[in-house]
Order: C-alpha cells, then structure tokens, then sequence
C-alpha cells in the first residue's frame, strides 16, 4: 500500500490542497513542517494526532520541520469566541523549551528539525512586512477564513492584532520555502485559513506550487467534544499535568464506537492488526481488548515502554480479580505517585468515607451497599455498617463498590 493511501485509510487527511496525494507523499521524499504555538507549557491529545501523522512520514523517509511558535506565540490565533490573553516574551521562551523538549522525546533520533519563528518574526520590519506581504492579501478574503468569521459573529469583536494572524503564519511558510526548501504544511482542520494563505502566499511571491493538508479534529463519539484545552477535558502529554495512569486510563475507556479509529490514528500498528482488534470489539467486546491495546500503544509512544508495562500492570491489579496485596513496593509507589486517591485519617468511618470519595451519593445509600454486600476492601466484603477504617498509616485500601466503581484511599 503506498503512503498516500495509508494516510487515508487510517483517516489522517481532512482537507489538502492538491486532489492528487500521491503526487505529495509517494513520487519524491519532502521537507514538511507543522507549527504548534506556545499557548500552554505541554502539548495534548488534540495536538498528538498531527504528531502521529509526523511519525509515519517520517517513517517513510520524509523530512520534518518543526516549527514552535515562539514569535506567533506572543500573538495567538483568534480563538471562537475570546481575545487571547498576550504571555510575556520571558513566559513564551520557557513554553517553547519544554514543548521542544516533549516533541524531542517523542521524535528520537530521526529526520525532524526545531525552528523557532521568533528567529525571523521578532525583528521583522513593519513597514517591509506590509510592503513585501500585506500587498498579497486583501481584507475581503481574509474577513472570509473561518476562524476569523466566527469571531466578528461573537460579542467580543476581533483586534488588529489577532487579524492579522493569517499574514504571520504564512509568512513562515515563505520563509521555510526559501531557507528549507519546506514544501508541504501539515495543520489541524481550525488551520486551513491559515495553511491556504501560506499557500497562496509562496506561489503569488515564487510562482511555485507548494502544498497544504489538514487532520481533521477528533471528536468523542460519546460526548460529542473535541480533544483540546479548551474544551476543559484535555490530555496532556506533560506527564506532571497527565499523570500516566490517568494517560492510560482515559484511553483505557474509549468506547467501543471510538476505539476502530483511535488505533488508526494514535497508534502504529498495522491496519491489518487494528482490523482484527476491530473484530474482537463486535465479537467479544466484554474483553476490551482493542481499549487495552490502545491504551498500552498510545503511553508507550509517549511515557515509554517501562511506564506503560507498570500501569498496566498497576490497572490490571486494581481493576482484575487479583488484590492490591500482591503490589511490588514499586508499583505501591508508582500509584501513590500516579493514581487519584482520597486521604483518610485511621478510623475514619466507613459510611463516611465511601459518600467523601463518590462510591455512595449519601450515607443512607452508603449503609444499603455495605449491608447488600456491595462493598468490598482490598477483596474482602465489608458487612457491618458501623466499620471504620481502621488501618496503619501509608495502606493502601482498594475500596470497591460493585465491579466497577473503584476508589483509592490512602491512610493518613
């Protein structure tokens, strides 16, 4: 299969300039860049999914440029419905280290370069600016990109400063035209405004043609959300901000409507693997095989192999048959580091404790489970609803309601 229809197949492309793939990825080996803006310290699971179509084309021999926005940054894209707060300069240059340093980890030792647009941005004339690229763009096909549509429909209004973006961003794509002999964009689809005028920008300055492709935005099948900071639900890489056991359990609970395309996407295994991986979902779809793949694929690229071997590890213990007595001191710490937990003092009532950490909405359904049976503590059923957790200080207590609602308590 070649590239151009691997792509595809695994639902990378959203929009492209050329309606000839093949002529981009598959007739030459190319210099493609992707621009991520400093807007937080750590990229996300909305960010990753471009970072995973990088891998592949870098597996296939192409050359990457990684552009971290540290001149943009200090701008920001117009947001849907909001004026972006502008970070000071000493704020965006420690943003743009750590992003560069996560995407290092991530890349390895292969064909990807870092860029920073403050480089060329940050002494940038005005007055040549406007001269040599404002001239290319009229207002009236700039009011028509959508990013900038949707905010002049909003109450806030839209700055100079934020119209302008569109002009900065394909100024980059002029400049690694030129310094790089980039030829391709890759963007997420709320880019395409800006990946077009790029576009446009270097055959109107270089009459030459070069190339601009989307990823579409993914979107939880179950909430109907995109992955991204601001929606509220966002995943980071940075694994002090997205511990990894909280990394692999949000992927550990795809659904099962989700899980076929997560694994094209978020993963490197074959189509042919994910396909019978598809099958085991419709075929035996209590066995979460395909969510447990995933979840162990997706913290090993990011977390690495050791990280993804313990919290699975670690989640199979909590979640399985087998009880949390049988944790190495090693994994004991791996949860108290990773894992969420509610803290309770030694004798804290049980009734208490189970409404404090959401396994009971009040202590009278509280006292219904326990004295049904329902409730369980590092495997052994709890009956008497006058217990109290009377355990030394650092246990570690498995409390479970049920077979699926778990919670971590920690004795203080």
């Amino acid at each position: 299969m070649k590239l151009s229809e691997e792509l595809q197949a695994r639902g990378y492309i959203a929009q492209c300039t050329s309606d000839n793939l093949s002529e981009i990825f598959d007739e030459e080996k190319r210099v493609i860049y992707h621009g991520i803006d400093p807007t937080a310290d750590s990229a996300h699971a909305g960010n990753f999914v471009i970072w995973m179509l990088l891998k592949h084309l870098v597996n296939h021999g192409h050359q990457i440029v990684f552009l971290i926005g540290g001149g943009t940054g200090m701008i920001g894209d117009p947001k849907p419905d909001a004026e972006r707060e502008l970070a000071s300069r000493e704020v965006i240059v420690g943003r743009v280290e750590k992003i560069k340093k996560q995407a290092s980890d991530f890349f390895g030792q292969t064909k990807v370069t870092f860029v920073d647009n403050h480089d060329w941005l940050g002494d940038l004339s005005l007055i040549t600016f406007l001269r040599d690229i404002g001239k290319h763009f009229t207002v009236g096909e700039l009011l028509k990109k959508e990013a900038i549509a949707r905010r002049l429909q909003s109450e806030v209004g839209l700055s100079y400063t934020e119209f302008a973006y569109p002009l900065l961003q394909a100024y980059d794509y002029l400049e690694l035209y030129q310094k790089s002999n980039v030829t391709v964009q890759v963007g997420g689809s709320d880019q395409w405004g800006n990946v077009v005028a790029g576009v446009d920008l270097v055959r109107r300055k270089t009459q030459t043609t070069v190339y601009g492709l989307t990823v579409p935005l993914i979107i939880d099948k179950t909430t109907g959300k995109k992955f991204g900071k601001s929606e509220g639900n966002a995943v980071w890489l940075d694994a002090t901000k997205t511990a990894p056991y909280a990394f692999y359990q949000f992927w550990l609970n795809t659904s099962d409507e989700s899980v076929g395309e997560y694994l094209k996407l978020f993963s490197l295994l074959s189509l042919e693997e994910i396909s019978h991986l598809a099958e085991a979902v419709a075929t035996k779809p209590q066995e979460r095989l395909a969510q447990k793949t995933l979840a162990a694929e997706v913290t090993k690229l990011v977390h690495g192999v050791e990280a993804s071997d313990q919290v699975k590890r670690v989640t199979e213990l909590l979640f399985g048959n087998e009880s949390i007595t049988a944790l190495t001191e090693v994994d004991r710490q791996f949860l108290l580091v990773n894992a969420p937990q509610q803290n309770f003092a030694p004798g804290t009532e049980l009734i208490k404790a189970l409404v404090a950490a959401g396994l009971a909405s009040s202590k009278r359904e509280a006292k219904t489970f326990v004295t049904e049976g329902a409730v369980t503590i590092n495997g052994t059923k709890i009956l008497e609803v006058d217990s109290c957790l009377d355990y030394d200080a650092q246990t570690i207590l498995q409390v479970k309601r049920g077979k699926k609602n778990i919670a971590l308590f920690l004795i203080k």
